[in-house]
C-alpha cells in the first residue's frame, strides 16, 4: 500500500514529466485523500484557465480521467488524518494540506510525493518515501 499526494496525482492527471513513474505506482494498492480531488482539479483549471497551456477540451478530458482514477485509488475522508496533521503542521512549518498526506501515510507506511519538502519533512518523521520529480 501506498499514500499518494496531490502532487504526484496532478503529475500524472497533467501528463506532466515522470508521470509514467506515478502509473506505475497505481497498482500498489494506492490511497490518497478525498482533498486530493480538489486539489488535482484545481491543478487542471490553473493549466487551461490561467496558463493556457492545455485546452479547454484537454482540461475537460483530465477531469474525467480524474474522476476514473476513483476505481484505483482509495480516497479516504482528509477529516480522518486532521488532528495529527495540525500536529505535523505547526511542528515541522509546513502546510497543514501537506500534512494531511504524511499523517495518512504514517497510517499506510509509505508516501509518493513529488514535493521535495514534503518528501524531506515525512522522511524526518521516519515515513519511506518514494519521490518523483
Amino acid at each position: 500500500m501506498i499514500a499518494i499526494d496531490a502532487s504526484s496525482l496532478a503529475k500524472y492527471v497533467l501528463r506532466e514529466e515522470n508521470w509514467r513513474d506515478v502509473r506505475n505506482h497505481l497498482l500498489n494498492e494506492p490511497y490518497s485523500l478525498n482533498l486530493a480531488l480538489a486539489e488535482v482539479s484545481n491543478a487542471i483549471w490553473k493549466h487551461s484557465v490561467l496558463y493556457g497551456r492545455i485546452s479547454r477540451e484537454q482540461a475537460n478530458k483530465m477531469f474525467k480521467a480524474l474522476e476514473k482514477l476513483r476505481e484505483v485509488v482509495v480516497f479516504e475522508p482528509f477529516e480522518k488524518y486532521l488532528e495529527d496533521a495540525v500536529k505535523i503542521a505547526m511542528d515541522k512549518n509546513i502546510t497543514v494540506y501537506d500534512a494531511l498526506y504524511i499523517a495518512q501515510a504514517k497510517k499506510i507506511g509509505k508516501l509518493l510525493t513529488s514535493d521535495d519538502k514534503q518528501r524531506k519533512i515525512a522522511e524526518e518523521i521516519g515515513i519511506d518515501v518514494i519521490f518523483i520529480e
